[in-house]
């Protein structure tokens, strides 16, 4: 599954905040300083989406805020049930 990810960076804690269409906005504590916060956000989704870390990959956006997020390792009805939770 691809998704689109509105990263927040320098937060108090990493979280999904909302989801506004297709774009899944995040808060991630790291700074957005060479990768810190890319990877975090990586790990943060494979927490959330209960994958290993492995199967989340960075498909664009590695320099803004925007970015193009690529989940496997779940089948697409698995990974739309975790995302109907967000509100």
């Amino acid at each position: 599954m691809i998704i689109k990810v509105r990263v927040i960076p320098n937060s108090k804690r990493n979280e999904v905040v909302s989801r506004v269409g297709s774009i899944l906005r995040v808060k991630i504590a790291a700074p957005a300083v060479e990768g810190k916060a890319n990877e975090e956000l990586c790990d943060f989704l494979a927490d959330f989406f209960d994958v290993k870390r492995s199967m989340i990959f960075l498909r664009k956006g590695e320099r803004g805020r925007e970015k193009t997020i690529e989940i496997t390792g779940r089948s697409e009805e698995e990974l739309d049930e975790v995302l109907d939770t967000i509100p």
